[in-house]
């Protein structure tokens, strides 16, 4: 099987969507799933995938991180693409790469799958607040809706995800299939390194946050849980791991609320070696993002025996529930303090949860996701009928 993916996003930009991408294409390979990504050229950025065609790219006005495809250069490379003989176009990202990735699909006359892997309708307020927030979820929900119902089919992270486009009026065929954790995931880490490295000491109680720092994450509301939890637990500390816009805003916040003592932002840390000291060091992960659509780094602690404490909104419903290895906070950041605090007292069911993260994180292997994931292509190419062209949106 051969199957050509399509992003508008890719490291060395991380987040959620580059993540789930590396870890499908790394364990489809192992099963012998062959797959060829199309992404972005980022300056600098070296070309250290065979399967990987970078597509000219420009800068976009007032979001740095990212990059735009040149449509006219992805259709050079047409001819190229119609010798490799693909079997299926699957389509990570709903800008350049979705309309590129179509009609790919269209000229080839292939299969064409999406992942939906981004909550739009609970994100875009955050970047253009110009319009009325209903007014952009609207918007968000048709754009979702004629996108979507241009697949054969479409792959959902989570049921809350499948649940919602259901309810845009989505009528493709809708697949739940999550983002795996890779095996080496669930080994190694120092935390005891990691905490003299940064001159941490070992009575502080440390609550870990890994991720995006974007607005839409919600951290603000974990700076009001600590400014609560610094009372009862003065040796608490809050590590902010990660890079993204609402940086300086928040900390400026921190600043303003004297939380210096009780809150460190720690930038970006290197995902095969650091990250997984950093998970080790922590006594809890806290997450109290809604717009979630899996939440996969609540998985990358559990799978290093961290256990969770989060809002269960969206796509973490999945993971939380049965609240094994985790917990379900309240949406009140006093209560949310109340529980955290609770369990950093609690020495023994710390370490119980800890254990139970482990357990519950090996549901989640790649190599599993990888192989339904294989099944869905199979499928999906077997009723591809090659007369028949790809509905419009």
């Amino acid at each position: 099987m051969n199957i050509l993916m399509i992003s508008d996003v890719y490291f060395p930009r991380i987040n959620g969507v580059s993540t789930s991408i590396e870890t499908f294409r790394c364990a489809l390979a192992e099963r012998g799933v062959r797959s060829t990504l199309i992404a972005p050229a980022y300056p600098g950025a070296e070309q250290d995938d065979t399967g990987l065609l970078r597509i000219p790219s420009r800068y976009i006005p007032l979001d740095p991180e990212d990059r735009m495809m040149r449509s006219g250069a992805i259709r050079l490379r047409h001819a190229d693409l119609q010798a490799r003989n693909f079997d299926a176009v699957h389509i990570h990202t709903p800008f350049v790469a979705h309309y590129a990735g179509l009609e790919i699909a269209r000229k080839l006359n292939l299969p064409c799958l999406a992942t939906y892997h981004t909550f739009f309708e609970e994100y875009l307020f955050h970047y253009i607040s110009v319009l009325p927030r209903s007014w952009l979820r609207a918007l968000a929900r048709r754009f979702s809706r004629g996108q979507c119902n241009a697949m054969d089919r479409v792959i959902v992270p989570s049921r809350a995800m499948a649940d919602a486009l259901a309810h845009y009026g989505v009528s493709r065929p809708l697949q739940v299939l999550p983002t795996g954790i890779p095996d080496e995931q669930f080994h190694g880490g120092d935390g005891c390194y990691f905490r003299n490295r940064y001159g941490i000491g070992k009575d502080r109680q440390l609550l870990l946050y890994v991720g995006r720092v974007a607005h839409e994450k919600n951290i603000g509301f974990l700076l009001d849980m600590v400014d609560q939890l610094r009372h009862r637990n003065p040796r608490a500390l809050l590590l902010v791991t990660g890079e993204g816009p609402a940086l300086p805003g928040l900390q400026a916040e921190t600043e303003r609320r004297n939380l210096g003592p009780h809150v460190r932002f720690l930038g970006y840390l290197d995902r095969g070696s650091e990250l997984h000291d950093c998970y080790r060091a922590a006594d809890l992960f806290v997450f109290a993002s809604r717009t979630e659509t899996q939440g996969l780094v609540l998985l990358e602690a559990m799978a290093l025996g961290t256990p969770v404490v989060a809002l269960a909104d969206m796509g973490t419903r999945d993971i939380l529930s049965g609240e094994r290895g985790c917990r379900i906070a309240p949406p009140d950041a006093s209560l949310f303090a109340d529980l955290v605090g609770g369990l950093l007292s609690d020495g023994p069911t710390l370490q119980r949860l800890g254990e139970e993260a482990r357990e519950t994180a090996l549901q989640w292997r790649a190599e599993e996701m990888a192989a339904r994931l294989e099944g869905v292509y199979a499928s999906t190419i077997a009723s591809h009928l090659p007369a028949r062209s790809l509905r419009p949106a």
